[in-house]
């Protein structure tokens, strides 16, 4: 029988009572019949939550569309920004080997663009993909964002100057909204491949969905295995009425509580480089989901121990402003034991013999005494080895506590206004049509 992710609340018991946190997850209870109903803010867009069951039948064709592009090239571009791509880098960069382009192991490298507009950036993508036998998925629902629109009519041109218009049809996938947007329009007319992102699904909770799992399956990984931790974690959170039994619940309740007594930023902890991703995934996921309407726990991450000699000084004794949250590894799926050695002139022989993740361990059970000492408020969340599964599980884990911990805010998670403000601005900088009386005043502004 395979194992579940856990929570474990016994650090914050000198900051808040679990009797207080225990309380407010039972009464967040109502928050999950909301989710399920349909009866919350942002009911439109809730079909994330079935969706551990929903994609399964997809997987034949997901697997497919990967396979034809492993097999025509030896790289994929994805093309997105947001919960475009940062689902995937996440799953991606968690499960792949650190230095796999370097040893060359790896069969089919992806790669990512669109998440930004830097010129520098793409100039040296294009140098790698003059080398490259490279494909393209492109991840827009509506085709018109700007930075991933901007990096495919680059690469889409790039591609075709290097195959051929034909060919280059063969190796582009659009993932795009069916019903409406540029995007759909350009792959119908240029035959590209498509699959679909559901209208009910927003940016940051689509990792379940083609959007993450083309690209998990091009970069070799077990997306059935993903989708199964899921499944597993929704039937323990997303029906569990019971507090005491759902993690979620508890955990949306302790960063509310925490929030309550002045702790306005969270930081998730991880002292396994290869979570910097998916961490990443978290910070937008609870970021857009909860900071509006001048409500939200900050969300930030750090990589221990790291940065333990870089941040840590003032998590220790900085401003009492912030909680921790340590994702803990249990079980690393590599040994590495230290040598002794005769003259013991660096003075570690009182370390020979160990493996690098007991040290490791040690040095994390270190800094949870040492913060909370700090007056630093800490929870953990065990996995119990890094897996497609168990990282299913954490997604789905954190999705369900995400849209629990936004109503218990009082906000809506599921939808992200404050994103169009600097849009609207830079669309009127560049004088697009429609723009230009705003673009006028704007620079009148920077003068």
């Amino acid at each position: 029988m395979k194992e579940t992710i856990s929570l474990n609340l016994k650090n914050l018991a000198g900051f808040i009572p679990f009797e207080e946190i225990a309380a407010l997850a039972q009464q967040s209870a109502m928050h999950l019949d909301s989710l399920n109903n349909g009866t919350g803010a942002g009911s439109d867009m809730l079909g994330w939550m079935s969706l551990p069951n929903d994609v399964m039948p997809q997987f034949s064709n997901i697997e497919k569309a990967a396979g034809h592009l492993r097999s025509i090239s030896d790289t994929t571009v994805i093309v997105g920004i947001g919960g475009s791509y940062l689902g995937a880098k996440a799953v991606i960069e968690a499960l792949s080997h650190t230095f796999s382009s370097i040893l060359k192991k790896v069969h089919h490298e992806v790669l990512f663009a669109g998440h930004n507009i830097d010129e520098d950036y793409m100039a040296d993508l294009l140098d790698v993909l003059d080398e490259r036998d490279y494909s393209i998925v492109v991840i827009s629902k509506s085709g018109v964002t700007t930075e991933p629109a901007i990096a495919f009519r680059i690469l889409k041109s790039h591609l075709e100057n290097k195959v051929g218009k034909e060919k280059a049809a063969e190796r582009i996938i659009a993932i795009t909204s069916f019903n409406k947007g540029n995007l759909r329009q350009v792959a119908r007319n240029n035959g590209y491949g498509m699959f679909e992102i559901p209208d009910n699904i927003g940016g940051r909770f689509s990792v379940l969905t083609p959007v993450g799992l083309l690209p998990i399956a091009l970069a070799g990984l077990n997306i059935r295995e993903l989708v199964e931790g899921a499944r597993a974690m929704e039937a323990i959170t997303r029906h569990g009425k019971n507090a005491s039994d759902n993690p979620a619940l508890l955990y949306a309740a302790a960063r509310n509580l925490t929030l309550r007594s002045g702790r306005s930023t969270e930081i998730l902890v991880g002292f396994n480089p290869r979570l910097h991703y998916f961490f990443e995934w978290w910070k937008q996921l609870f970021g857009e989901s909860e900071g509006k309407e001048g409500k939200g726990i900050f969300p930030a991450s750090v990589d221990f121990t790291t940065d333990l000699h870089s941040l840590g000084q003032y998590i220790q004794d900085g401003q009492r402003i912030l909680f921790e949250t340590f994702v803990s590894v249990v079980r690393p799926q590599k040994k590495v034991n230290i040598p002794a050695e005769s003259d013991n002139s660096d003075e570690l022989n009182y370390l020979a013999g160990e493996h690098l993740s007991e040290v490791n361990h040690r040095a994390e059970l270190g800094t949870t005494l040492a913060h909370c000492d700090g007056n630093v408020p800490v929870m953990t969340i065990s996995i119990p080895e890094l897996n497609e599964y168990y990282l299913g599980q954490l997604i789905y884990f954190f999705e369900i506590a995400c849209a629990v911990s936004g109503y218990t805010l009082g906000v809506d998670p599921f939808h992200q206004p404050g994103v169009e403000a600097y849009k609207n601005n830079m669309f009127a900088l560049l004088n697009k049509p429609g723009f230009e009386a705003a673009g006028e005043k704007l620079r009148e502004r920077l003068k």
